[in-house]
């Protein structure tokens, strides 16, 4: 028996899921929570097999309750269901510990089949979940345009940032104008900028002035 325990604030929809999971012959509701902090409550006591939680409550959200769930019940499968498919709330709650994402548009079949899913340690996510994930992951592993750069011509870009001109930077590195620009022209191709004051602008956000 799979012992199931739903975390959301809304009466109604607490009430809707257990009448529909008590049918299933494989899972029991062994209790509910009204925000996330008298759902940490409800876990520790009941200790269930997989964990409904919904994201935003009063109080402890949805976040920091499987944030806290997972540390003090790492065995518990925690099933987000919520209504919300925003990036500042998707991305947290899976490092948080989540290990499913589900919308409550999905069809109780679906939810009950989640709860299965959790319950073998398998992870089940919403298609529109699963392209947010894999764009942070391809973000995480695309190095920034400035990685490309030379070290000359980050120094360059540095001076740039500085609001030198091109004769000075020349003067400054012992070089000519001609090759100055040269770099120039590298740089804002490398950065993907269009001129000097983004190239400045890129320089001073990430760090390299």
């Amino acid at each position: 028996m799979i012992r199931v325990l739903l975390v959301d604030d809304h009466e109604m929809v607490r009430m809707g899921l257990s009448a529909f999971l008590q049918t299933q012959p494989d899972i029991e509701v062994v209790g509910e929570a009204a925000d996330g902090a008298e759902g940490l409550r409800k876990a520790l006591e009941t200790r269930p097999d997989v964990i409904l939680m919904d994201l935003v409550m009063e109080g402890m959200d949805g976040v920091q309750a499987t944030r806290e769930i997972h540390r003090a019940l790492p065995e518990a499968r925690i099933i987000v269901l919520t209504s919300f498919l925003d990036d500042d709330k998707v991305l947290p709650v899976l490092e948080a510990g989540a290990l499913s994402y589900l919308l409550k548009t999905a069809r109780a079949q679906e939810i009950a089949a989640a709860v299965r899913a959790a319950a073998r340690g398998e992870p089940v996510l919403d298609s529109r979940v699963t392209g947010k994930v894999l764009t942070r992951i391809r973000r995480a592993e695309t190095p920034p345009p400035h990685e490309a750069l030379t070290p000359r011509e980050r120094e360059i870009l540095g001076l740039i940032a500085q609001g030198r001109t091109n004769q000075e930077i020349a003067d400054q590195l012992f070089i000519t104008v001609k090759t100055v620009k040269t770099h120039i022209t590298q740089i804002l191709a490398k950065l993907g900028v269009d001129d000097r004051t983004q190239a400045a602008v890129y320089a001073h956000r990430n760090g390299l002035v």
